[in-house]
């Protein structure tokens, strides 16, 4: 009999427990939310996290501040998410440096992308296109290989392993292009020098390439999607031309790993509804970004992949950031 009691109590015990945490998350969210950006106000990561979060903050019936946090190849965000409690309460801006690569860029970091986050949802993801001058005597990507086998051509990217960098490096080993890599701080950076005839080349996502396309500022030999975008549709993508080469910049939500399913799933649906509403979709759509709604499951295991391409290509190319 004593024991049968005892199992009563612990089940009830259960039960009062799992009652507790479902009202919890009934009552969820309880107050403001917090999502941190890694990175200065104005670039493409703030602006986007503060157009969403303004259209999820009715949605959710609290306040959603976007808090700047700056510095490290966004590590500082990073660490201070997987810090706070496992409640949805405070969200991670992501995107394939903070995901992807940061673990193999960086010796140690105080947590663990793949441990200590998981997925809520996808934002957009960017094209990336190979430019050149409208001048150029480079023609089409075809050209651009038989240049290099002349002499290296030299590429601009924003910045030593961005996507843009990685991405031609990837290009480069499908493709046997010959090229040699030039880093710039910022995209529009390098842009400047190609025009001034300093680079043969810039690979640029669609954000800040596409009035360069549109203008007739620049030529575009391809694009690294899975399609041609509506908006340059005469730019072939690599596919196409033959090349097992796509990539993107992308960014998304995550959280801490100790969140509840029923709240996650909570910001899934709130964060495609922002998405999708008419504001956000149209500014995507001028800008050419695409907007690709998963599930948190179908995100988590999008970046699984993305690891597994990525993260060794980094090791080969011997990229460290903190040594």
């Amino acid at each position: 009999m004593m024991q049968i009691g005892r199992r009563v109590l612990g089940g009830a015990a259960l039960a009062f427990a799992v009652g507790r945490q479902a009202a919890a998350q009934g009552n969820w969210p309880d107050r403001p939310l917090r999502w941190i950006v890694g990175y200065p106000p104005g670039g493409a990561s703030d602006a986007f996290a503060r157009l969403i979060a303004a259209q999820m903050s009715p949605r959710l019936g609290q306040n959603v501040v976007v808090e700047n946090r700056p510095g490290g190849g966004a590590v500082l965000a990073s660490d201070t998410v997987a810090r706070a409690p496992g409640d949805g309460n405070t969200w991670l801006h992501v995107d394939n440096g903070i995901l992807v690569y940061n673990p193999a860029l960086y010796s140690r970091l105080p947590y663990n992308p793949d441990r200590d986050f998981t997925g809520v949802g996808f934002i957009g993801r960017f094209p990336l296109y190979i430019v050149v001058r409208p001048d150029s005597a480079i023609q089409d990507f075809a050209g651009l290989v038989a240049q290099g086998r002349v002499r290296p051509v030299t590429y601009g990217s924003p910045a030593v392993a961005s996507p843009h960098h990685l991405a031609m490096e990837l290009v480069k080993r499908r493709t046997g292009l010959l090229a040699e890599h030039v880093p710039y701080r910022g995209g529009p950076a390098a842009m400047q020098d190609l025009l001034a005839g300093s680079l043969e080349s810039v690979v640029i996502d669609t954000a800040t390439g596409l009035p360069f396309i549109r203008e007739g500022k620049v030529r575009a030999l391809a694009v690294m999607s899975d399609a041609r975008s509506p908006l340059a549709d005469q730019v072939p993508t690599l596919k196409e031309l033959g090349h097992d080469a796509v990539a993107y910049g992308w960014q998304g939500i995550s959280v801490s790993a100790a969140t509840p399913p029923a709240v996650i799933a909570r910001l899934n649906l709130e964060l495609r509804n922002a998405v999708a509403s008419e504001d956000i979709a149209k500014r995507m759509r001028d800008l050419g970004i695409e907007a690709t709604p998963l599930s948190p499951a179908e995100f988590n295991a999008f970046v699984a992949g993305e690891n597994a391409l990525w993260r060794p290509l980094i090791r080969e190319l011997g990229i460290k950031l903190d040594s």
